[in-house]
């Protein structure tokens, strides 16, 4: 499966290089181009930091893409169309085995679990785990983490649900809406807009049920980080900053600052979104990613048959300067 998630990403970089072969080298080196992996409060301190300037002050501008998809954040990163991805370790460990020449490193995490909630046909307030047991499940893309993170959750609870994998990452909502599987793993503000819809009900947390796992973190061309310093540092000190911000104030107030980057999402929505991901302790105020973290994500990669070796943690993770910002911004 890892050999055939590597031809994937080989072949949507072709399609990504040829416009680039038309665009120079004249491109503002100001903006720094991130493709995230999907658009979701999860990630709420990416786009805090955008909204309260803190990218500014340090002399940058975020362009903002959609991968839809770990292995279109990777693909966009290697063609270059991206600068910074930013996803699921779990496609660096397969570039990195690959054997890229240029193979792209972690920099920094922001979330310590998943982000998705589960969300069923009909209220279920007494809800087990073990209901899963033979139902249809929208839960992700066979090798990305938030179908692996799943399918760690049913496998230490010896439940085995009908896992339906050929739908795309950024279709299964609306899969589901058409009638597709029993349930569906979804991110915030998606879950509660759905619920708020009438169309279906938060039933579980995915990350609460899981634990602790490096969800999505900030990634480059080793090459990219090697000749952009300062624009890591940019990166770090500015989401570190807006992490800070998130706990230190309540939901509404943040709600306020980054509802503008949720179309036709209200205010109240996105605070409950953001109360929900409080709830799990979502996100990580030291963006230097722990090594006994990347080896669980690693045990959770393995069980799942996606991955061939282990990779050595120095080998792909960076964490000198997360440690040194974080030390900066906390007064440690």
């Amino acid at each position: 499966m890892k050999n055939k998630l590597l031809h994937c990403i080989i072949a949507v970089c072709f399609a990504l290089m040829l416009p680039l072969a038309f665009t120079g080298c004249g491109r503002d080196k100001s903006v720094i181009r991130i493709n995230e992996v999907t658009h979701s409060v999860f990630y709420a301190p990416l786009y805090l930091a955008d909204a309260l300037g803190y990218f500014e002050e340090e002399g940058y501008t975020i362009e903002l893409e959609n991968g839809g998809g770990a292995n279109n954040t990777m693909a966009a990163v290697l063609s270059g169309s991206a600068d910074i991805g930013f996803c699921g370790p779990e496609a660096v460990i397969y570039t990195y085995i690959g054997g890229d020449e240029d193979a792209p490193k972690v920099f920094g995490q922001l979330t310590n679990r998943d982000g998705s909630f589960l969300v069923g046909r009909n209220p279920e307030p007494n809800f087990d785990w073990r209901s899963l047991d033979g139902k249809d499940v929208l839960a992700g893309r066979p090798g990305g983490v938030p179908l692996m993170t799943f399918q760690h959750v049913m496998n230490e609870l010896n439940v085995t649900p009908n896992y339906v994998t050929n739908i795309d990452f950024n279709m299964m909502t609306s899969a589901f809406e058409g009638g597709t599987a029993e349930y569906c793993t979804m991110f915030e503000p998606v879950a509660s807009d759905y619920v708020k819809a009438g169309k279906g009900y938060i039933v579980g947390s995915v990350g609460a049920q899981a634990g602790e796992i490096p969800y999505t973190c900030f990634m480059a061309k080793s090459s990219y980080i090697e000749e952009n310093g300062e624009i890591i540092d940019a990166i770090l000190r500015a989401v570190t900053k807006a992490t800070k911000y998130v706990y230190e104030n309540d939901s509404q107030t943040v709600a306020e600052k980054i509802v503008g980057y949720f179309v036709d999402t209200t205010v109240d929505s996105v605070k409950t979104s953001l109360d929900s991901y409080k709830a799990i302790d979502a996100w990580v105020e030291n963006m230097a990613m722990k090594e006994s973290a990347f080896n669980r994500l690693q045990d959770i990669v393995e069980g799942a048959g996606e991955l061939s070796k282990r990779v050595a943690f120095s080998d792909i993770v960076l964490t000198k300067r997360a440690q040194e910002i974080y030390n900066e911004i906390y007064n440690k």
